[in-house]
Parts: structure tokens; C-alpha cells; sequence
């Protein structure tokens, strides 16, 4: 499992949360948004297929959730 920086976790959080129509209810979505952008410099088109690093994701989704 690799180990992700605290910072990159946390700047992921507050990109997440300044998403426009960020809702709560939508964590999942919003998450693999960051990840995505993240990984590929740009947010993910309607139908984008290109893969993201899960372990990222599971890591953001589970700190995120933490801190509500």
C-alpha cells in the first residue's frame, strides 16, 4: 500500500469541498473527481473511462469521511 503525504490528503479534502454543488450526500462522486484531477490534470468528462489510483481514493473517501 503506498503511503500518501497528510498534505496531499488535505489539499484533496478542501479541492473536494469547493467543487460546485459539492453535497455531502455525493462523497463518492466528489472523490473520485479530486483523484481524477489529480491524476490527470483535468476534471473527468461525462463518459471519461480513464483509471484513477483506487488506493488514493479508498484513502481520500476514508479520511473524508472521518472529518465530517
Amino acid at each position: 500500500m503506498t503511503d500518501y503525504s497528510e498534505s496531499l490528503i488535505k489539499s484533496l479534502i478542501e479541492k473536494v469541498k469547493e467543487y460546485p454543488r459539492f453535497s455531502e450526500k455525493e462523497i463518492e462522486k466528489f472523490c473520485w473527481m479530486a483523484v481524477h484531477e489529480y491524476k490527470h490534470g483535468v476534471l473527468p468528462s461525462e463518459y471519461d473511462i480513464r483509471e484513477i489510483d483506487e488506493e488514493l481514493y479508498l484513502k481520500l473517501l476514508q479520511e473524508f469521511k472521518s472529518n465530517i
